[in-house]
């Protein structure tokens, strides 16, 4: 069950957002930094925010498929790949940790809105 349902138009527009959110984030993570990056908890909710947005707008995007494997696998793998990328860039590093909480953002959201712990009731 999708988190709402959008006209066409709207799926279109999440599937741009998506795009141009995972444009902006692949450029901040491999970019050269010109000021001091989050570090500790700052980093690790940015990380985790970041992926919460983009299963949201992922899942937004291919309502019709549903939140399933198809969506959230390739966007685990991309947390890594970043991870994996930042590992050969000088001056960036790898780090398990931010991938850990790229996937728990992923993961959040998953249990979040589509296997919520309280239901609400139908107001029909």
């Amino acid at each position: 069950m999708p988190v709402i349902t959008l006209t066409r138009s709207g799926t279109i527009a999440c599937r741009l957002l998506l795009l141009l959110a995972l444009v902006v984030t692949t450029y901040a993570t491999t970019a050269e930094l010109t000021h001091p990056a989050a570090t500790g908890v700052n980093d690790k909710f940015a990380h985790f925010a970041t992926f919460f947005v983009l299963s949201l707008l992922a899942d937004l995007s291919f309502q019709k498929r549903g939140f399933d494997w198809k969506i959230w696998v390739p966007l685990v793998f991309y947390g890594l790949l970043i991870e994996v990328i930042q590992y050969h860039i000088p001056y960036r590093s790898f780090s398990l940790l931010d991938w850990v909480a790229d996937t728990s953002g992923l993961l959040i959201y998953a249990l979040a809105i589509h296997y919520p712990l309280i239901r609400m009731p139908d107001r029909r």
